[in-house]
């Protein structure tokens, strides 16, 4: 379950950290902006997420307004797709992950793309 959002907070970018906030979910989402995915599919690309933290995270993205569960046109299975909301942060999300590609040497770590074999 999300935590409750304080009614106030000092700076834009405190807020959206907040709504943002959890190891998982940044990376859920960098997974989604992609394209719908199910369930199993989300566990395949993030193989050490466990199933209690993949549930916790879907939970809390879908009641903050961020992530929906949709059934594709033709398909019995469900996926988790992004919504208006959680897709408008697209442009965000493509600066920081050029920030982070831009960076990393300079705090010495390597940094995979995480997309790369879904192409």
């Amino acid at each position: 379950m999300a935590k409750k959002l304080a009614r106030t907070f000092g700076c834009p970018i405190e807020f959206t950290l907040h709504v943002l906030g959890g190891k998982w979910t940044t990376v859920i989402l960098c997974y989604l902006r992609r394209e719908p995915l199910r369930y199993a599919d989300l566990r395949r690309l993030i193989p050490t997420l466990s199933d209690k933290m993949l549930t916790a995270r879907l939970a809390d993205l879908s009641e903050r307004g961020l992530v929906e569960k949709e059934r594709l046109a033709g398909q019995r299975r469900e996926v988790y797709a992004l919504t208006p909301t959680g897709r408008s942060l697209g442009v965000a999300f493509g600066e920081l992950y050029r920030w982070g590609e831009k960076h990393a040497p300079v705090f010495g770590v390597t940094v995979t793309d995480p997309l790369a074999h879904l192409n």
